[in-house]
C-alpha cells in the first residue's frame, strides 16, 4: 500500500483502459435546480416542437435536445470510433506547479490527442452517426478557429457523409493549415461570409470587408441545410445534445482523479459556445448540485465577454435570424467581435444550459486580455511541453490566476482544467505574440450597445 501511495504521489499521467470508456452520456438537465426555459419559435413565440426542428436535425438528436433522462446510452458504433483516441489522458502539471512556486495541485484533461486535435469529435462522430442512420447523405456546418470544422470533416469521412464547412473569414485567413486539414478529410470549405448563400451575400453587400463571425457562418450553414433535402445542419456547440455528447470528458476525469487520489476544489474551462467547458464541468456540477464544494470557473476573452458582460435574454443563435430564439447570455445576434486569435471563442451567445447554471450561481465567469492569455500559454508550453490552442489557453490563464490567489491567501487548491486542443495550427498567432504585434482588445462598448438594441422587442425570459 505504501508503494502504491508513493507511486501516485509522483505520478504524472493517469490513464484508463479502453474498457473503461464511458458507455453513457450524462444529461445535466435531470439535476438542474432550475429547469432551462424553452426555445421559442420566432414567428409564433411558442416553444418549438420536433416538427420545427426536423428539417435541420435527425429525430434522435431532437429527442436528446429535450430529454430529461439522467443518462443516454452511447451507440456501439460511436464507441468504436471513440476508441481511436479515448479515453484521453489526465496529467498532473508538476513542472508548471514548480515554475510558479504554487502549493496547489494542478491537473489537466488533455483532449488534444484526438485525430483532429480537440474535444470536438466527441459530438461530431455522434451527430454524423445519427444523421447517416436517418438517411441524410450530407452535412453543413460553420466553424470559427477550425477545430469544429475539422472534427466534422473527420467524422463524415469515417462514417461516409459529404460535408460543407463555412469558416469564419478571419480564421480562414489566419489558420490556412486548419483549412487544409478539413480538405484532407474530403470536406468542402469556403470563407464566411460567402457569395454562396443569400445570408452571406447580404452581409458582403453591406460590409464587403467583414471579418465574419460565428453568427454569420451559422446563418450560411443553416440556409444551406434548409435548402437541400439530402442535407442536415450540424452544430459544434451551444445546443443541449452537443454538450451532452461532450460529458465523456468529465466522466473520464472523475475516474482519473480517483486514480490520482484527489478531487478538484476548482474546475476550469474556456467558454465560447460552451461545449468543451460543459464536457468537463457538467459531471462535476452533478457533484456540486448534490452538495460537494466545488468552484466552477468559465474563462472567456474580454473582446467577447458573453457571460461576464452579456444580457440574459431570448436571442437568435445566428446573425440572419434563421434559428429559433434561445434563452442565453448574449451580446446581440449581429454583434461582430474583434478579430482576436481565439476564433473559437468569438460567439455572441453561450449555451442555454450554461447560462442558466450561471444564473443559479453554480458557475462563475472571468474575462481575460489576449496578451495575458498568450503569456500563460507560453509558460505552460515551456513547462509541460504542449503548445495550447489560444482558446484553451484561457483556461490555463484562469488556472494560474486561481493558483496565485490561493497562494496569496496562504491556501492550497486542487485545480482541474480542460486542455481542449493543441496550438499546432495557431503558429501565426504565436508569431505575432513573439513579435510584439498582438494587440489587447477590450469589449467594443458601442458595438455591444448597438447589437443589444437589435434584440429589443424579442420575448423576455422569466
Amino acid at each position: 500500500m505504501q508503494k502504491t501511495r508513493a507511486g501516485v504521489a509522483s505520478q504524472t499521467k493517469f490513464l484508463l483502459e479502453e474498457s473503461q470508456l464511458p458507455r453513457r452520456w450524462y444529461n445535466i438537465r435531470s439535476d438542474m435546480p432550475t429547469a432551462p426555459q424553452p426555445v421559442l419559435h420566432p414567428g409564433t413565440g411558442q416553444p418549438v416542437g420536433p416538427d420545427d426542428l426536423a428539417p435541420l436535425f435527425p429525430m434522435e438528436l431532437i429527442g436528446q435536445e429535450v430529454s430529461e433522462e439522467a443518462e443516454i446510452a452511447i451507440p456501439d458504433e460511436v464507441l468504436e470510433i471513440y476508441s481511436l483516441w479515448r479515453p484521453t489522458p489526465l496529467f498532473r502539471a508538476r513542472r508548471l506547479e514548480e515554475a510558479i512556486g504554487t502549493r496547489s495541485r494542478i491537473f489537466y484533461k488533455y483532449e488534444g490527442v484526438s485525430p483532429p486535435g480537440s474535444h470536438k469529435p466527441n459530438t461530431a462522430v455522434a451527430q454524423a452517426f445519427y444523421n447517416k442512420q436517418e438517411g441524410r447523405t450530407r452535412l453543413s456546418t460553420e466553424t470559427g478557429a477550425g477545430q469544429w470544422g475539422s472534427a466534422l470533416a473527420f467524422a463524415c469521412k469515417l462514417i461516409g457523409l459529404e460535408c460543407k464547412v463555412y469558416m469564419v473569414k478571419i480564421s480562414y485567413e489566419q489558420k490556412p493549415n486548419r483549412r487544409s486539414l478539413i480538405e484532407a478529410w474530403g470536406a468542402e470549405i469556403v470563407a464566411s461570409p460567402s457569395e454562396e448563400t443569400q445570408s452571406g451575400r447580404a452581409i458582403l453587400e453591406e460590409h464587403p470587408d467583414s471579418p465574419g463571425s460565428l453568427g454569420i457562418a451559422i446563418s450560411e450553414a443553416v440556409e444551406d441545410a434548409a435548402g437541400r433535402e439530402d442535407t442536415a445542419y450540424s452544430l459544434g456547440s451551444v445546443l443541449n445534445h452537443v454538450l451532452l455528447h461532450q460529458t465523456v470528458i468529465g466522466q473520464e476525469a472523475l475516474a482519473q482523479m480517483e486514480l490520482a487520489g484527489a478531487f478538484p476544489d476548482v474546475v476550469i474551462g474556456c467558454v465560447g459556445g460552451g461545449s468543451n467547458f460543459a464536457g468537463l464541468a457538467f459531471p462535476f456540477l452533478r457533484e456540486k448540485i448534490a452538495g460537494r464544494e466545488i468552484d466552477v470557473l468559465a474563462c472567456e476573452p474580454t473582446a467577447c465577454p458573453t457571460l461576464t458582460r452579456g444580457l440574459f435574454a431570448y436571442d437568435f443563435g445566428d446573425t440572419s435570424k434563421l434559428t429559433p430564439l434561445v434563452p442565453m447570455h448574449t451580446l446581440g445576434h449581429d454583434f461582430v467581435p474583434a478579430p482576436i486569435h481565439a476564433g473559437g471563442l468569438r460567439y455572441h451567445g453561450v449555451a442555454p444550459l450554461i447560462s442558466q447554471l450561471v444564473r443559479d450561481g453554480l458557475i462563475r465567469a472571468e474575462a481575460y486580455l489576449q496578451n495575458d492569455v498568450f503569456a500563460s500559454a507560453v509558460l505552460f508550453a515551456g513547462t509541460e511541453g504542449i503548445l495550447p490552442a489560444p482558446e484553451a489557453a484561457h483556461a490555463i490563464h484562469g488556472t494560474l490566476q486561481v493558483a496565485r490567489a490561493a497562494d496569496d491567501a496562504g491556501e492550497d487548491r486542487t485545480i482541474l482544467f480542460n486542455l481542449s486542443g493543441h496550438g499546432h495550427f495557431d503558429m501565426a498567432a504565436y508569431d505575432n505574440y513573439f513579435a510584439g504585434k498582438l494587440k489587447d482588445v477590450a469589449l467594443d462598448e458601442d458595438e455591444m450597445s448597438r447589437a443589444l438594441q437589435a434584440i429589443e422587442g424579442l420575448p423576455s425570459p422569466a
